[in-house]
């Protein structure tokens, strides 16, 4: 993207007033993190995949300029990688999950108002800060990163979250801004200009799809958009009637009308979902109680996270929807619990008895899933009289000090013995249906057994 000379037409250092919303982005997250820890990945084609090792969900510059898709599956691609000396990873989720942990946690030193956006992505709020260069303070935020963390990012500021994302874009595009991309410090002329080079399909919340109508000459009346500019430039009223009051609100803010607040504080949460694809196909019933109990454990600890309970537990399972149409099978069954937990042997308890009226055997199953429900607060959950469960705060000490010894050591420490043995007499069994990760690297900085050596 050619973007305007910043000297021709930036202001003079006079912070006006008004708003401003950055939006800090780690480029290829994934690609990114491994790089922290295996220097000798940098300035090499490198790609991540997904679950299973299916398909690329992260991809270095180096991969990028290669050609190679996101979402291309894997075994369509493998021999390619291998003629094109490309490195292949496993996805690292417990490695992903700290590092965005400790980048967020940087990130809020730096404004008093945080959206984290995804797990890559945050929006901070900076207005008001009339007394400091913006520029100069994004790029010092980027140093404070990088030595903090060594993840590169890129920080687009606007005046509103859409024209941060499009100043963020146009700072990862364009080496020229150093990563930082200040529309606020830039005339509405320069800004237009950085505008016209992005495509409509890039523009926050637009993709491909919505993006083939909008540049249908028939659908737009002889008026297609074709650019992040030219939907700037449409009417909004017009766009509502197309399209929704969500792409209005789209066209406003690229014209520097707020319309969409940071979010500090989510909504509760109406369900915990916990799902995996088995590494193999499973048929036996207790095969699928491990894969069911380390679902459930790990729904069961992002509820006591949110310090909430969950008055029902979903369980499905589902064979492969690409064999043959007759061995295919799905379900799922819903099981009420007559007190709200967020005690993780009784939300087991109520999934076995989900799963076992729900399995059929002789079926391949692919896939299982447990969805938490009903979700309340300690202070909104209804108690019942009746309960003949154990005693409430005992089973509440239990999961804490489960949970702590877990932190401390390492994930599955300590677990349900209905999650299966993984080691026996020194020989470690794979259980077949845990997630495929055969090129995953070691988790550095959440295991003990994995922390990195320096000979």
């Amino acid at each position: 993207m050619n973007s305007p000379s910043l000297s021709m037409h930036t202001t003079p250092f006079k912070q006006p007033d008004k708003r401003a919303i950055a939006l800090v982005d780690v480029k290829n997250f994934y690609v990114s993190c491994e790089c922290v820890f295996n220097p000798k990945l940098r300035n090499r084609p490198v790609v991540v995949l997904s679950n299973n090792d299916g398909c690329v969900i992260s991809r270095s510059a180096e991969a990028k300029a290669l050609g190679i898709a996101m979402g291309a599956p894997w075994f369509q691609i493998r021999k390619f990688l291998e003629q094109e000396n490309v490195f292949v990873l496993s996805s690292n989720y417990a490695l992903y999950a700290d590092m965005s942990s400790r980048l967020m946690s940087i990130l809020r030193r730096f404004s008093p108002v945080q959206e984290v956006y995804s797990i890559d992505e945050s929006f901070l709020d900076l207005t008001g800060f009339t007394h400091v260069d913006l520029t100069e303070y994004a790029l010092t935020l980027r140093q404070t990163v990088l030595q903090g963390t060594d993840l590169p990012v890129s920080v687009g500021i606007g005046k509103s979250k859409t024209l941060a994302k499009m100043a963020s874009h146009c700072a990862k595009q364009d080496t020229a801004f150093n990563g930082v991309c200040n529309f606020n410090a830039m005339t509405e002329v320069d800004v237009d200009a950085c505008l016209r080079e992005i495509s409509v399909a890039s523009v926050w919340g637009i993709g491909r799809g919505l993006a083939k109508h909008m540049q249908d000459e028939d659908f737009m009346q002889k008026r297609p958009i074709h650019t992040a500019y030219d939907l700037k430039m449409s009417n909004p009223a017009v766009m509502r009637k197309k399209f929704s009051v969500v792409m209005e609100k789209t066209v406003r803010e690229l014209n520097g009308t707020t319309c969409l607040e940071l979010e500090q504080i989510r909504g509760p949460h109406q369900q915990i979902l916990s799902t995996r694809s088995f590494g193999q196909t499973v048929r036996d019933l207790q095969t699928l109680q491990e894969a069911v109990t380390l679902l459930t454990t790990r729904a069961g600890e992002k509820l006591r996270q949110r310090q909430m309970f969950a008055g029902s537990v979903y369980v499905y399972i589902r064979t492969s929807p690409f064999r043959d149409s007759k061995q295919q099978y799905d379900n799922g069954l819903s099981i009420p619990l007559h007190t709200p937990t967020n005690s993780t042997m009784r939300l087991v308890e109520a999934a076995f008895k989900a799963l076992r009226q729900i399995y059929r055997p002789g079926y391949d199953y692919m896939k299982a899933g447990v969805s938490l429900g009903e979700l309340a607060t300690a202070q909104a959950q209804q108690q019942d009289m009746f309960d003949t469960s154990s005693t409430p705060d005992k089973s509440v000490r239990l999961m804490q000090t489960i949970d702590s010894i877990n932190q401390k050591m390492g994930r599955a420490t300590i677990k349900l013995a209905s999650e299966g043995v993984q080691k026996h007499k020194q020989a470690v069994i794979k259980q077949h249906w845990r997630m495929k990760q055969e090129m995953m690297s070691p988790r550095y900085t959440t295991h003990w057994d994995e922390l990195l050596k320096v000979n």
